[in-house]
């Protein structure tokens, strides 16, 4: 039975439709065996942003969540609608800390319309869910793992994130301590 204790918060930073998420929540509950809260949050993101690169620093991002950590929230995990990345790649799709327990996860690059396609919304639905197990995953101590078909695979493009599932592999289920589903 899921409690209100050791809940998982996602917040939605710049992100009018809470349906996005909302539409995911009994698929992340039960993988996490975590109950979801999902809220609003206003937070003005400028102070992230670099504007040659014209992308969002994620681990500026992280820094600033990590203060708005409630004692409610064993996990935080915000989801926002601008581009991100780390001074090392081009961009990420998210980045996640282990031992403060808060993660970012950005849904510009999900979409079908960021590459001039159609939109396609299941698509990006499910792409939305992979990458939040996936630093949701980060934020529980997993690395990257090396099997392709696992959400713990790093993304290096969106057709990385579509190969993968969103269900952690027998490995990774084994390092999580979580019983097979």
């Amino acid at each position: 039975m899921l409690t209100e204790e050791n809940k998982i918060c996602v917040y939605l930073i710049g992100e009018k439709d809470s349906t996005l998420v909302k539409d995911q929540l009994p698929g992340l509950e039960s993988i996490f065996n975590r109950k979801i809260k999902v809220d609003k949050l206003e937070m003005d993101l400028n102070f992230a942003y670099h504007p040659r690169r014209e992308q969002y620093h994620s681990s500026a991002i992280l820094e600033k969540l990590k203060t708005m950590k409630s004692k409610e929230c064993e996990r935080l995990l915000a989801i926002v609608g601008v581009d991100l990345y780390v001074p090392e790649l081009n961009f990420v799709f998210g980045e996640a800390d282990f031992q403060t327990k808060v993660a970012v996860v950005s849904i510009t690059r999900l979409g079908q319309e960021f590459y001039g396609l159609p939109e396609n919304k299941l698509l990006f639905l499910e792409r939305v869910k992979k990458e939040v197990v996936h630093e949701l995953g980060h934020t529980y101590g997993l690395p990257h793992c090396p099997d392709p078909g696992c959400v713990m695979h790093f993304s290096n493009s969106l057709r990385d994130t579509d190969l993968k599932s969103y269900f952690f592999c027998v490995n990774c289920k084994k390092k999580l301590k979580l019983k097979d589903r």
